[in-house]
């Protein structure tokens, strides 16, 4: 496949993907991402054929606007974040009604910042036990308060899924078990 760089900005905005998502997608920086729209630097063989797999989804905005409306309906305090950079994707109104600023505050943004100390050595255990790999689709586990006035964390139990979403890339579905 040859794609041209005014075609990847085209294909990378009708998906209304941002560079650097669709850099990490592709494990590259977002730099290279805009060099390649630029007509600067074109994506090696390898790139073309995931460029390709990632713009031939015709159904990528529809699933994934599915999936955002499950979870924005759900009535159980639940989120999804990209499971590589936790940038908040979707939250169900029961899971905003626990933070202190509105949605658009945090949409789009990581919450890795906000997480308890529970939460923080849970991610760093996901290497060893193989969740990037598929090796584990599910994990719960006990949290304790993060002491954040704008996004609080209360103590409680905790569900993380894994679910691939139709770009390819993989999401976390947060759940809160109390």
């Amino acid at each position: 496949m040859t794609i041209s760089g005014a075609g990847i900005r085209r294909m990378r905005l009708l998906r209304s993907m941002k560079q650097q998502h669709l850099a990490e997608l592709l494990g590259v920086n977002q730099a290279t991402v805009s060099r390649w729209e630029r007509g600067q630097l074109g994506p090696s063989p390898e790139q073309a054929v995931m460029l390709e797999r990632i713009f031939a989804s015709a159904q990528h905005a529809a699933a994934d606007a599915a999936l955002r409306r499950l979870v924005e309906d759900s009535v159980r305090p639940v989120h999804l974040i990209c499971d590589s950079t936790h940038r908040l994707l979707s939250a169900s109104r029961s899971r905003q009604a626990e933070w202190r600023a509105p949605l658009s505050t945090f949409l789009g943004r990581s919450l890795f910042s906000y997480a308890s100390t529970e939460i923080a050595a849970a991610e760093q255990s996901l290497e060893v036990i193989g969740w990037h790999e598929g090796g584990l689709l599910s994990l719960t586990f006990d949290t304790g308060a993060n002491g954040n006035a704008r996004l609080p964390i209360a103590p409680g139990r905790v569900t993380w899924e894994r679910i691939r979403l139709s770009d390819g890339s993989a999401g976390r579905l947060v759940t809160t078990i109390r």
